[in-house]
């Protein structure tokens, strides 16, 4: 039920799917929920601007049933993307929703 998606203007990413992988451990850590519901996507090659340039930027959200913390994930998040991509903390936003168990489904039902 935890899903994070990272948007970014960069065209391409050397070890896309580890990226994914870390940023999958992470956010079930940061849950407490299992990895096995946890998503995660990358979409590279997204035209964007920030503070009206076209420098290097990433727009991240983060979905979950309850468990959300935004001061300690984003700064995780932040320090892991920009590890991986160089991107500057400073040029990523993220946005979090708290999502209602019922407004969430899964496998045919909803998790509430």
């Amino acid at each position: 039920m935890p899903l994070i998606n990272v948007h970014t203007s960069l065209p391409d990413l050397k070890d896309a799917e580890l990226l994914l992988q870390e940023l999958s451990a992470e956010l079930a850590k940061l849950t407490g929920k299992p990895e096995a519901y946890v998503m995660t996507m990358l979409q590279t090659g997204v035209p964007m601007t920030f503070a009206g340039s076209a420098e290097p930027c990433a727009y991240i959200e983060i979905k979950s049933i309850g468990a959300l913390r935004p001061s300690e994930m984003s700064a995780t998040f932040c320090e892991l993307i920009q590890a991986r991509t160089g991107i500057p903390a400073k040029r990523i936003y993220i946005g979090f929703e708290d999502v209602q168990a019922s407004c969430w489904g899964w496998n045919g039902n909803t998790f509430g």
